[in-house]
């Protein structure tokens, strides 16, 4: 089977050193279609100057936001992951699933502790065990799509519907808005 292109990117296979050591972890056995990493100029990791400077489309971006919320003292933590050209209805659809009366992003430095990933990294592979990950419906429908490694130094290509089969997933149509 041939490599896939997306925008200006080199992608190859995905291997450990590319990955954080969760991201690694969560791919070691992995039964879904392939998994691709290209290598990124770190300081264009955020999704406008990456998508501009490898010129892979937005509708071919997925972010994943960590979110937070209390319920009768007990500190929830979640992941939604939506298109780039959508925004996550976290005081909606993602309060509600979490089940908080107030929801928040995470803190960066919450966020990055407890996954173990880089902030502006962090991906649904590899999250920690018992998080609700919430996908939005158009991300597994959009082909191939660009997520986190866990670290800025890279991306991950991977076919949007294989994240419906991580742990701790739901599919939520209309998760996310169009901006």
């Amino acid at each position: 089977m041939s490599t896939p292109t997306l925008g200006r990117l080199e992608l190859k296979p995905a291997s450990s050193d590319q990955l954080a050591p969760a991201v690694a972890s969560a791919l070691i056995g992995w039964a879904g279609p392939p998994v691709y990493v290209a290598t990124i100029d770190p300081e264009l990791s955020d999704t406008a100057a990456f998508c501009e400077h490898y010129e892979v489309p937005t509708a071919a971006s997925a972010n994943c936001v960590v979110v937070t919320g209390k319920r009768e003292g007990e500190q929830r933590w979640a992941a939604a992951v939506v298109l780039a050209t959508t925004r996550a209805d976290v005081n909606g659809l993602v309060r509600k699933r979490i089940d908080v009366r107030k929801i928040s992003f995470a803190a960066m430095t919450d966020a990055v502790e407890l996954t173990g990933m880089e902030y502006g990294g962090i991906t649904p592979i590899g999250l920690p065990s018992g998080w609700p990950i919430l996908v939005d419906s158009r991300v597994t429908r959009a082909g191939l799509v660009i997520i986190g490694s866990g670290i800025r130094r890279s991306k991950i290509v991977i076919d949007g519907a294989a994240l419906a089969d991580l742990p701790g997933v739901e599919v939520i149509d209309d998760l996310a808005r169009e901006v």
